[in-house]
């Protein structure tokens, strides 16, 4: 009876650690999650697609690489919580110029009952500060960027979008009439196999532009391990991306795109 007893206490124990990890390993893939995160990406474009456009010229190429550095900083309060991030990135177009790009702010709030445990929604401002003229707009933008998450078992997957007006992310569109910057929409879905490891759709940004009313949507994969230690965790991966649907947009459509990258995370309350 006292085996039967330890074994009981054992399993319970085991299933108990096994869930804690399961949500380590979920919070670690989490953008809305209520964690402190430090991410370092370094993503490469070494070529682009060079086809003639419907206005008769050639695409234009979009930046050669960037380093970044994104920085979420949680602050809980009794109603919400507000989820601030900022966003570093730092370009080399294609003359070799280097420079600041419009580093990027948004506060996402999350109502406590819009956080219903396995997901949760929150939506918030955006602002986009002046960067340098060689790689980007110097000017102020603004807008607000909103976002919808769900977990079920070893699935993780969600939508994110943004909307900003002025300073044109330089990847985007050229400079056209409109102060409206495009719709960003980007839905994500992850799987996570076994031992930390996972896999799941790259940082797929698909955009709507208002003026011409065309789409510009990417596609890619990346491949990536969670490791979970006593108290934060790495998020190691590496990813790949191309263009899905590109002709009638009048930007830069990447024809192959590379990214590492390394997140640490701290969650709040462990």
């Amino acid at each position: 009876m006292k085996k039967l007893l330890l074994a009981i206490i054992f399993a319970v124990g085991s299933l108990a650690f096994a869930s804690s990890q399961d949500d380590r390993e979920t919070m670690a893939l989490d953008a809305t999650a209520t964690q402190w995160s430090f991410q370092f990406a370094y993503q490469a474009m070494p070529d682009y697609y060079q086809d003639v456009m419907d206005n008769g010229k050639i695409r234009p190429q979009g930046m050669d690489d960037y380093l970044q550095l994104r920085i979420m900083a949680p602050l809980q309060f009794e109603e919400f919580t507000l989820l601030p991030r900022l966003t570093f990135r730092n370009y080399k177009n294609p003359k070799g110029e280097t420079g600041f790009g419009n580093s990027e702010i948004f506060a996402l709030v999350v109502p406590k009952s819009w956080d219903w445990g396995t997901g949760r929604f929150g939506i918030g401002p955006l602002i986009t500060t002046p960067g340098d003229k060689e790689v980007a707009r110097d000017e102020w933008g603004y807008g607000f960027a909103a976002g919808v998450v769900e977990s079920s078992g070893k699935w993780f997957y969600g939508l994110l979008f943004t909307q900003s007006w002025r300073s044109v992310d330089p990847n985007a569109l050229p400079i056209g009439k409109s102060d409206t910057n495009p719709l960003g929409i980007a839905p994500f879905v992850a799987y996570r196999i076994t031992d930390g490891w996972y896999v799941q759709t790259a940082d797929i940004v698909a955009q709507y532009d208002w003026d011409t009313k065309s789409f510009y949507v990417p596609i890619g994969a990346r491949i990536g391990k969670v490791i979970v230690e006593e108290d934060s965790s790495w998020n190691i991966y590496a990813e790949y991306k191309t263009s899905m649907i590109y002709e009638d947009w009048d930007g830069a459509a990447v024809k192959n795109s590379f990214r590492f990258n390394v997140s640490y995370t701290l969650p709040v309350g462990l």
